[in-house]
């Protein structure tokens, strides 16, 4: 054939990834237009085309939806009753539950344990290690007593011997810890990569699935804390759960960020000690110090984790600087929060805190992030700058405004009736919408019902009400000094 005849063969496009999300582009950029990691961008060997798809086999027959049944789907305890209450009632076969959290937060402790109480419900389970040798995970087992004849232990970082020991002990419970350390033959990028987390992850769905398997996947997360590795890893599997916690502290938190059998709005709380992961059903007392006498600078907040209240107590200092710029350090508040509060009580509540050094910090390292805790902030920093302590027994829920008028909080009902069930006497919170301000009795629990920022601090003894300070003298000893028990 004549060269001018010849059809040139087309060059193959050059595909650019980023080996952190698996966003692609058409040319090298420095930095991932997705997640906007540095240095992350390389080049790969473009996809072949697809060619078309024909009809092939069916695995089983459509079915009207209501013949379908759902006994194999039945929730199944997973003996950490915490967990339980985060997926919804329990475990449920075929599903594929992707744990994520920072280094050293319990991952493995936790899951250890729901294999261990797995095993000992008769259930097989089987718990693979990519990360530690099979030796490094039985200590671990020793010390929290999670040492069972149906708990079978394999240290593997291959995907096919993965899949091998699925076929040898046909567990009913599956623990991969963890999928960016799990190696698939025959599929490029290193272990954690894009490509290997999606083949890693694709093959242990369809395990899952085809042989009803429960499977519980550990994922990292990046240092800004999202799940490391590409978004479609979150889409394949059923459950996304967030595992929180401080280095400091003892307390974690399980999160349910996406569940196809349960709400997302369930939390979990649990205590990591030396002997093992305890469950923890009234954590209040974990974020509320027990003063012997009352200290300025304090005020109990009402805070909803997910359907769950809690209440935290909430600690300020206000010391004078001879700096020019004052400094704001928070610790479990949000910062930005912080600022607007600090600008509300000096331009409504006239107290002067230019001059001032402010910190502000939970205890026990509770994050409280909710609007609704601005109140308690507020009190906290108009007690620890007048050194005027509140009474005993009092606790404040309130999101506050620019204009200082306090706004009405989700579930207070039932924030009130925990305030009450722990023993507390006196609870300040928003006016409801078409009532008008005052006191009322709910569950033994005194009710003050306040419009604005001040008239709350007045009431408390905080701050000279507007009339001069009669109404915090006339309000201020019928506040109940009561011991709150946690």
């Amino acid at each position: 054939m004549p060269p001018s005849t010849a059809r040139a063969t087309p060059r193959a496009r050059a595909v650019f990834r980023c080996g952190e999300c698996g966003w692609e582009a058409a040319k090298w950029v420095g930095r991932c237009g997705e997640c906007q990691a540095w240095g992350s961008v390389a080049e790969v060997a473009a996809a072949p085309s697809a060619s078309r798809t024909t009809p092939a086999a069916v695995t089983s027959r459509a079915v009207p939806i209501g013949e379908v049944a759902v006994s194999e789907s039945a929730f199944a305890s997973s003996g950490v009753a915490e967990l339980d209450r985060v997926l919804g009632g329990g475990l449920v076969p075929g599903a594929v539950i992707l744990l994520a959290g920072e280094p050293g937060v319990g991952k493995s402790t936790l899951l250890l344990e729901v294999a261990a109480q797995s095993a000992r419900a008769s259930r097989r389970a089987l718990y693979v290690s990519g990360e530690e040798s099979a030796s490094q995970v039985r200590l671990r087992a020793d010390r929290t007593s999670a040492v069972q004849p149906t708990l079978y232990l394999a240290a593997e970082t291959d995907l096919g011997a993965v899949l091998t020991h699925i076929e040898d002990v046909r567990p009913d419970v599956l623990v991969v810890d963890s999928v960016q350390t799990i190696n698939a033959s025959g599929v490029e990028g290193v272990p954690g990569g894009v490509s290997q987390v999606k083949e890693v992850a694709a093959a242990l769905v369809r395990t899952a699935k085809t042989r009803n398997i429960t499977t519980i996947i550990v994922g990292h997360v990046t240092k800004d804390g999202s799940i490391a590795g590409p978004r479609v890893l979150e889409h394949l599997v059923d459950v996304v759960l967030g595992f929180e916690g401080d280095r400091n502290s003892r307390f974690r938190m399980v999160r349910a960020v996406k569940n196809r059998f349960g709400p997302v709005d369930e939390v979990g709380c649990f205590e990591l000690g030396s002997d093992g992961i305890a469950a923890v059903a009234d954590p209040t007392g974990l974020f509320v110090e027990s003063h012997s006498r009352p200290v300025p600078g304090t005020c109990v907040a009402v805070t909803m984790e997910g359907r769950r209240p809690m209440l935290a107590e909430v600690q300020a200092l206000v010391t004078r600087t001879a700096q020019e710029r004052p400094r704001r350090t928070v610790s479990g508040l949000d910062g930005s929060r912080l600022a607007m509060v600090l600008a509300v009580l000096d331009r409504h509540c006239r107290v002067p805190l230019q001059n001032h050094d402010v910190f502000a910090a939970t205890v026990g390292g509770a994050k409280l992030n909710e609007p609704a805790s601005d109140l308690a902030v507020a009190v906290a920093l108009g007690s620890a700058a007048s050194a005027v302590p509140i009474p005993r027994g009092v606790v404040a829920m309130g999101e506050i405004g620019l204009a200082g008028e306090l706004r009405r909080v989700r579930d207070l009902p039932q924030r009130l009736a925990e305030a009450a069930r722990l023993g507390f006497g006196t609870a300040v919170v928003p006016v409801e919408p078409g009532q008008r301000p005052g006191r009322r009795k709910v569950d033994g629990l005194e009710v003050l019902a306040v419009d604005d920022v001040r008239s709350a601090l007045a009431l408390l003894g905080v701050v000279r009400s507007q009339s001069g300070g009669e109404e915090s003298a006339a309000v201020r000893p019928q506040l109940r000094a009561v011991e709150p028990e946690f």
